[in-house]
Formats: C-alpha cells, structure tokens, sequence
C-alpha cells in the first residue's frame, strides 16, 4: 500500500493522522490497519488516552500467555530484551517466530505502539522503586550532562525506566517552585501558550491571517484549537519556575475559568437540568470506567461546556449524592446516580 493511500484509510480510525510522522504511517499500516478495520466490524471503535482497568487486565493475559508459549521466562526478558545481552537473539526469534505483535495487542482496540509502551510501563520493575534519594537526583543530574537526553542510556545507568528518569530531570533541572502561581508566572504561561498556537496555526494555515495577530482579547482561537494537546516541555522551558505538568494543569485550569466565565449553568433550574442531563447520558453509555466515557460529547449535549466543567460536575455529584463512593466502582456510582438521585432531581425540577 502506498503512504498516502495507507495515510487515507487510517483516517477514518485515527483524526490526527495527518499529524503522524511517514514513518510511522507505514508501521501502522502494517501492524494496525488490518485490526482496526476488524475491530470495526465488531463495532469497537479505536481509543486513544488512559488505559481502562479491563485493558490492564487484558495486557497482561496476552503478556502471560506469550510468555507460557515461548518459553520466555519473565516480562521484564521479553519487553526489555536489551537488558540480557546473552538472550538477546533467542528472544528475537521466538517474538517473530510468534508473531508478538499481534498477540501482544490481542483484544484491543488501540494503536499497536500504545499498547507496546503500557505493557513496558506495567512489567518494568524499575517503574516500582519509590521515591529519588539526594544521592540519585545527584547521579541524574550529572548523567544528563555527560549523555544530553538519552534517557534509555540514563535509565540503564541508573537502573530507573526511561519515563522515570525523563520526568524526574524535569522536575530538578531547574529551581522549581511548588507554591500558589504569581501573577509573573501565570502571564509567562499564557504567553507561551499563545506564542506556541501562534506557530501552530501558522504552520496549519500559512496563507491566512491569525486572529492570534488581529487580537489581545484572551481567548484567541476556537475552543477544539484550546483543547488539542500542546507541547508542555517546550512551554515549561518558557515558564521556568515549573515544570511541564504544573503548566498543564494550570492552562487547563484557566481554560475551564475562562470558558464558563458569565454562563450560569449551575445556578437554579439550569444547574438542575444540568445534573438531569449529565447522569442520563452518563447512564446510556454503559461504560464501565471514565476512560471510556466520551467526555466530549456529554459536554457538546449539555450545552457546549469544556469537558473539564463536566467532569468536575460529575465528580461533586458522586461526592455529594453517593454514599461511601470511593468504595464504588464507576459503573455502580453511575447506576446509583441513575436509580436513586435522578428521581429527586427531576421530581425537584
């Protein structure tokens, strides 16, 4: 198949695609393609985000099964092969003798690469280690000066994965700070923000004017452009003071702030209406774990909020409304929501 006609098929299952590398548009093609168009007959569609417990689940029987018929004598050999030198070849046979990336992504409907990298993150051992004493964030530190950012190197030197180590050098490099935002930092992050979607709509339409140019006001572009993921490394260089997940979580606070700012959603007989609305559609999904709710669309049926407010609204309501709720597990908050407060809130409407 040729790129582009592999890059059109694979639209249909992936909306970024055209986001994704050459490269990776032929391994997809090859490794995903053919199940991705299987899992749509049986009317699964592709996900992307957070993993759900019954994929978790699901990994780990196809790991445990290729294990039992390869011979294979742990997780960490067959998903760190590097790690053992002098099993290095065996284990390489016996992964294309049987066809490890399929059985490895069985029964799941994700990119083939997604499913590789949590079945890393779950069986490294050196995912588990707690908390970097002063003498390893030393040893990080001068690692990440001799070999610049080879985290697989600095993560085999330090017998730490390679997110680990990744993610703990940008918290040290710099001098973080943990307390409240000031009004200095907070401007550094809007305008990298906007310096960064600037380039981004540059890049995406060349030959027409940025509203980001033609305005000051603070929300500068459509609220789908606010939403799409942003380069947080890149913005944390520009902050300074914090690193990449503080700048997220702050945007993503604002954000929010700003887009309900003057609605009135949850004020009297639309703040009922809204909860109304929330618990049924959250009840017909059916979805077993909130990573597999459509955040999106319940947003877009209440009335075009961000996905944040609605799920902050359902997170008060699980809280306010449903005994001992931490002790549930999603579906059966949901079904509680559904069966006992449901009735209260509409006979209250």
């Amino acid at each position: 198949m040729d790129l582009d006609t592999a890059r059109q098929e694979l639209e249909e299952f992936i909306p970024h695609v055209k986001n994704i590398s050459d490269t990776s548009i032929k391994k997809m093609a090859g490794r995903d393609l053919a199940r991705f168009k299987e899992f749509k007959k049986q009317g699964m569609a592709v996900k992307f985000g957070r993993f759900t417990q019954k994929e978790n689940k699901q990994i780990q029987k196809n790991v445990e099964e290729f294990l039992s018929l390869t011979g294979i004598d742990s997780a960490e050999k067959l998903l760190f092969t590097s790690r053992y030198p002098e099993d290095k070849d065996t284990i390489h046979r016996l992964k294309t003798q049987h066809h490890f990336c399929e059985k490895i992504s069985e029964g799941i409907p994700r990119p083939w690469r997604l499913i590789y990298y949590r079945a890393r993150k779950m069986f490294d051992p050196n995912n588990y280690k707690g908390r970097y004493t002063t003498e390893e964030k030393e040893k990080l530190k001068k690692y990440q000066a001799l070999h610049g950012n080879d985290w697989k190197k600095i993560s085999e030197l330090m017998s730490r994965s390679n997110l680990s180590v990744a993610m703990k050098f940008s918290e040290i490099k710099s001098a973080i700070n943990y307390g409240a935002w000031t009004k200095e930092e907070t401007q550094k992050l809007l305008s990298a923000v906007k310096d960064v979607l600037r380039r981004k709509l540059r890049s995406e339409n060349p030959s027409s004017p940025s509203s980001l140019e033609e305005s000051n006001t603070d929300l500068w572009i459509d609220r789908e452009q606010l939403y799409q993921p942003l380069p947080w490394t890149e913005i944390e260089t520009k902050v300074g003071s914090r690193y990449w997940r503080q700048c997220k979580q702050k945007w993503n606070s604002i954000l929010t702030n700003k887009l309900n700012r003057g609605q009135q959603l949850h004020k009297g007989t639309n703040g009922l209406q809204v909860k109304i609305t929330l618990i049924k559609r959250l009840y017909e999904t059916k979805a077993e774990d909130a990573s597999e709710v459509n955040w999106d669309e319940i947003s877009n049926a209440i009335g075009g909020v961000p996905r944040a407010y609605v799920q902050s609204k359902f997170y008060r309501l699980k809280v306010s409304f449903v005994p001992l709720w931490k002790r549930r597990t999603f579906s059966e908050i949901i079904d509680y929501l559904y069966e006992k407060v449901l009735p209260e809130l509409e006979e209250k409407l």
